[in-house]
C-alpha cells in the first residue's frame, strides 16, 4: 500500500532540475513522466525559459501537459497548441524602466512582449561587463539595439539586468525598483553561466512561476493539497511556497534547503527520485 499522499499535479523546474547538466534527459525521469501519465498526474513545465528556448530542450515526445514560461509570463497547453495565459508590462512602465536603467548606467536586455519574448532590446553600460557580453552573443540573432532617440512605444515581457555579484547593490536596487514602480516584481536568478554573476529579472508584479502553476490549478479545479513542485534557484520560490509538497535539488542554494524537502542533485534524477515514493 502507497502511504504517501496522492498526487494530482506535479510542477518542475527545467534548467539545474529536471535537465542534466549538458540540456538532456534521463530516461529515469522520462520514465517518470510517463508513469504520472498513466496516472492521471498533470505535468506541468515552470521554467524561466521562454516558449522557444524551451521547444528547443522539450521536444513534442516529451509528455508533459502544461508549461509556464518566461517565470509565469506565459501558460502554454501542450496538448491542444494554445497559449492560455500572457501577462506583460504596460508601455507606460516600460518606458519608465528603461530611463531608470540607462539613468544607473546598468547594462540589461528588454524582452519583447510574450509569445514573441524570444526577440529583446539591448542596452550596454558605460562600464564593460563580460557576462553580458556572453549573453548578448548567445542572443545575438534575435536582439536589437534599444531606442535611443524615441519612444520604446511597446508592451514587454521582462527586463534582464546583469552586474557582478554584488548582492548589497542587488538588493539597494530591487527596493529602489520596487519603491518607484508598484506595478512590478524584481526577482534574483543566479548566472546559468555559472560565473558568480548576479541576474535581475525584472516583471509585472502578477509573474511567477507559482502565479502560473495557480492558473493552471484554478483553471482545472485542482487542489492545492495534491500539487508538487520541485526546482533549483531563487526563481523557484513563489513556485516551490505554492506546491504543497515542494523539494529543492541538492545543487540548489543553501539559504533555500532548510525551507524545503530535500532532492537529489539534478545529475542524479532529482526529478525521478522525489517523485518515486508518490507512485
Amino acid at each position: 500500500m502507497n502511504l504517501y499522499p496522492m498526487l494530482k499535479l506535479v510542477a518542475t523546474d527545467l534548467d539545474g532540475t529536471f535537465l542534466k547538466n549538458d540540456k538532456s534527459i534521463s530516461k529515469e525521469n522520462i520514465d517518470t513522466l510517463h508513469s504520472l501519465g498513466e496516472k492521471g498526474i498533470l505535468r506541468v513545465i515552470a521554467t524561466g525559459r521562454n516558449l522557444k528556448k524551451t521547444m528547443e530542450v522539450i521536444s513534442p515526445e516529451i509528455p508533459f501537459d502544461y508549461i509556464v514560461f518566461s517565470s509565469g509570463a506565459g501558460v502554454y497547453d501542450t496538448k491542444h497548441d494554445k497559449l492560455l495565459y500572457h501577462q506583460n508590462l504596460n508601455k507606460e512602465v516600460v518606458q519608465q524602466l528603461a530611463d531608470f536603467l540607462i539613468e544607473n548606467d546598468l547594462n540589461f536586455h528588454l524582452f519583447k512582449p510574450v509569445p514573441e519574448n524570444y526577440n529583446c532590446w539591448y542596452h550596454r553600460g558605460s562600464i564593460l561587463c563580460s557576462e553580458f557580453e556572453s549573453y548578448f552573443q548567445y542572443l545575438r540573432s534575435h536582439t536589437e539595439p534599444l531606442p535611443t532617440n524615441q519612444l520604446i512605444n511597446s508592451e514587454a515581457c521582462q527586463f534582464l539586468v546583469v552586474f557582478p555579484n554584488n548582492l548589497e547593490r542587488f538588493l539597494s536596487l530591487k527596493n529602489n525598483i520596487e519603491n518607484q514602480f508598484q506595478e512590478v516584481k524584481v526577482v534574483r536568478t543566479s548566472s546559468p553561466l555559472e560565473t558568480g554573476y548576479i541576474w535581475m529579472e525584472i516583471f509585472h508584479q502578477s509573474v511567477s512561476k507559482g502565479n502560473g502553476v495557480k492558473f493552471v490549478c484554478d483553471t482545472l479545479k485542482i487542489e492545492h493539497e495534491y500539487t508538487l513542485g520541485i526546482g533549483n534557484d531563487f526563481n523557484d520560490l513563489d513556485l516551490l511556497e505554492f506546491t504543497n509538497y515542494s523539494y529543492i535539488v541538492e545543487n540548489g542554494p543553501a539559504e533555500m534547503k532548510d525551507r524545503f524537502l530535500s532532492a537529489k542533485s539534478n545529475e542524479e534524477n532529482a526529478f525521478a527520485r522525489a517523485i518515486e515514493k508518490y507512485l
